[in-house]
């Protein structure tokens, strides 16, 4: 069983400016190897920041980040972020590269030759999906959201990154192919072996993804656990009521149903 951290915050606070309130508020939390971490919490909350602290988008005021037991702090962060997959709402493609080309755009800077990085694009397209016709050569507008959401997976993972940074990245999609894509990337963390911080407001996603959650508010963790945990026994009131969301809404739909 593979138990090692992969990433630990430890204390971790950001103030931005002069603001005396902080963004994020001693946040401390361990990332383990081969396992999705769902922050979860309404918008404003410190998710986002939490994120970008990891591969030093943002600088924390206080407190330690270790990435596989050291400190960020110490590496230089044009490096790291290169270790790391990162994928956002807003998708991110360069509009004027073509689809292969997006996706070599990391291993293009790390220096790897045409031929080793023709065969990881067309690796990657097989492993999100994009077969069929010569998805290489299109360029973003070409694609559906959901196709450029899976070439924003297949660059993340160009590099043969283990550990990925997504920022809501199924938010700007349709209920539909928002469900086959969250399907698609539980398969693709179990089969690759994936360590994956994922950020999101919906309830839904963070039980159906997660091996374990944290519930963020006002900067600070209120609570985390497993899924199962979290649903049947949270102990503070704010995590129950958030909890209980996906099963007040099932039960108003079963309501319609009814014609009540």
């Amino acid at each position: 069983m593979i138990v090692e951290v992969v990433i630990e915050l430890r204390s971790v606070t950001k103030t931005f400016g002069r603001s005396l309130q902080p963004a994020v508020c001693d946040v401390s939390l361990k990332v383990h190897a081969e396992s999705i971490l769902v922050l979860l919490g309404e918008s404003g909350c410190g998710k986002t920041t939490t994120l970008k602290l990891i591969n030093r988008l943002v600088e924390p005021t206080s407190g330690s980040i270790l990435l596989d037991g050291e400190d960020v702090s110490g590496l230089d962060p044009v490096a790291l972020r290169r270790r790391i997959g990162y994928v956002f709402q807003g998708i991110g493609l360069f509009p004027h590269l073509t689809v292969a080309e997006n996706i070599a755009t990391v291993p293009r800077l790390l220096g790897w030759d045409a031929a080793r990085i023709r065969a990881r694009v067309d690796e990657l397209l097989a492993l999100v999906n994009l077969t069929g016709r010569d998805y290489a050569s299109c360029y973003p507008h070409e694609l559906s959201g959901g196709q450029q959401q899976r070439v924003g997976v297949a660059r993340a993972l160009a590099a043969q990154s283990k550990l990925l940074l997504m920022d809501e990245p199924f938010g700007a999609l349709d209920p539909i192919t928002r469900d086959e894509l969250q399907t698609e990337l539980a398969a693709l963390q179990r089969a690759l072996g994936l360590t994956i911080v994922l950020v999101t407001h919906d309830v839904t996603e963070a039980l159906l993804l997660a091996d374990h959650i944290a519930v963020m508010k006002a900067g600070r963790v209120v609570e985390h656990g497993t899924p199962d945990r979290l649903v049947a026994d949270a102990s503070e009131e704010y995590v129950r009521s958030i909890m209980a969301t996906p099963r007040r809404q099932a039960e108003r739909v079963a309501r319609m149903g009814r014609g009540q």
